[in-house]
């Protein structure tokens, strides 16, 4: 008798209850073993952080962006040898991502997921004063690069009968409380109207379609856009995270791997019977 009150035997069989659990968890198959992915704008931040995350649970990963430097720093920074690849693709232009995706399938053979990652927008004002380039560009560098990608993944995905079809979008795309961003407010929205298209027409072929809606994230691409972003708004860059971190209930901001593990989730098998879902990782900033 042990003196928390325990018998030895109790003990033993916990002590054997232990080991089995350690044992499962040590011969737990990694949840994308085998699994090919490829992510746009994944050098840095939210891709980035995807693509490691898929790579440690077994996956092969194409990453992108416009810099092969930061490409070939990447894969060096990431280690994982012949299951990682880097192609150089400006994700707004409709040639480069369709050829990266055609890349990732001629390199691995397959291809079983992608992360639509790319986003954001310049030339920030109200909508009375926002310009026409300014509106175009954030078509192709959020809506239509998602949709290039997707129509092109889909002819392979399709075959394989098997896919994961993950849209980044933003705790903007359920909400409209921000002067001078209309258009990647528009776009979020518009992002998460196509998931929605993609996941009702490919439910039945073993495919699924989800979106991630971050909250703010610090992230490289935050610290260069956002003070700019922050000075159309009125605000200084401190206020601008701040007010982010404010409207969610957690009262901080979010995090990369925090996006990156709903992104393993929705990938995984487990992800099967999610889809059309619009996946909040923005500490209860919204209301749906």
């Amino acid at each position: 008798m042990s003196g928390g009150g325990t018998t030895d035997v109790d003990e033993i069989s916990s002590g054997v209850a232990g080991d089995a659990l350690a044992t499962r968890v040590r011969a737990r198959p990694p949840k994308l073993e085998g699994r090919v992915a490829v992510i746009t704008a994944s050098t840095r931040s939210i891709g980035r952080g995807i693509a490691e995350a898929f790579l440690d649970e077994g996956a092969s990963v194409v990453v992108s962006g416009r810099s092969e430097d930061k490409g070939k720093e990447a894969l060096a920074e990431m280690g994982a040898g012949e299951r990682a690849d880097f192609l150089v693709c400006d994700a707004l232009k409709q040639d480069q991502v369709e050829a990266l995706v055609d890349f990732t399938y001629e390199r691995y053979g397959r291809l079983d997921i992608i992360v639509n990652n790319v986003g954001g927008t310049d030339g920030w004002a109200l909508v009375g004063d926002l310009s026409d380039e300014a509106w175009q560009k954030a078509l192709d560098w959020n809506l239509n690069s998602y949709f290039w990608g997707t129509r092109r993944a889909l002819r392979y995905m399709t075959e394989g009968g098997w896919g994961r079809v993950i849209n980044i979008s933003s705790v903007e795309g359920k909400m409209a409380n921000k002067p001078a961003v209309s258009h990647y407010i528009t776009n979020k929205h518009a992002i998460n109207g196509l998931t929605k298209a993609v996941a009702f027409e490919y439910a039945q072929q073993g495919i699924t379609c989800n979106a991630i809606c971050p909250g703010a994230v610090e992230t490289d691409l935050m610290k260069a856009a956002g003070p700019a972003a922050a000075k159309a708004m009125g605000s200084t860059y401190e206020a601008f995270l701040q007010g982010y971190a404010d409207e969610s209930m957690i009262k901080r901001l979010n995090t990369v791997e925090e996006v990156a593990a709903a992104a393993v989730w929705l990938a995984s098998e487990h992800g099967g019977g999610v889809t059309g879902a619009l996946i909040n990782v923005d500490g209860g900033t919204s209301p749906w």
